[in-house]
């Protein structure tokens, strides 16, 4: 591979190094074998249950990393409210609709074909829509998702940034 012998560790094919070294170099690879057993814990990417327990701890390059179970809870209501950006410009916020287990980009992005303007999602349970659009949610929102009813959906009026 062209790396230095005490790098090979760290190499991504370590387990190829280790056969090349086994069968080319073998007083070298006893060196390295014996030294990894004497350090207890593998050295860092030593092999066997070290290393396991090494990838858990670790992202792996281009993997996710570890996947926050989500809360289940009851649906506490759908808030809306508006809130100023600026003088003239009005944002629509509405908060809530994680709880209905409804896809906060998927409802984004609906939002924002639906009312021709840019939403985002902010936050864990927050979309926020350009524009002032609240009048149109109470009658989008229980058309679009059937577990939402109107009687779920408050008007909190202005909210503060």
């Amino acid at each position: 591979c062209g790396t230095p012998i005490e790098y090979c560790e760290f190499y991504p094919n370590y387990e190829k190094c280790k056969k090349w070294l086994e069968s080319n170099l073998p007083d070298e690879f006893g060196k390295i074998v014996s030294v990894k057993d004497d350090d207890g814990e593998g050295g860092g990417g030593g092999g066997g249950e070290a290393d396991d327990s090494e990838k858990k701890k670790r992202q792996t390059r281009g993997g996710k990393g570890t996947v926050k179970a989500k809360k289940k809870s009851e649906p506490t209501g759908i808030k809306v409210g508006t809130s100023k950006r600026g003088k003239k410009k009005t944002i629509t916020i509405v908060i809530g609709l994680a709880s209905y287990d409804i896809d906060l980009k998927d409802a984004a992005k609906f939002f924002s074909n639906k009312f021709a303007c840019g939403s985002t999602v902010q936050g864990e349970d927050e979309i926020c829509i350009q524009g002032d659009v609240k009048d149109d949610l109470f009658d989008i929102l229980p058309e679009k998702w059937k577990a939402i009813s109107e009687d779920d959906i408050d008007d909190v009026g202005e909210i503060k940034k």
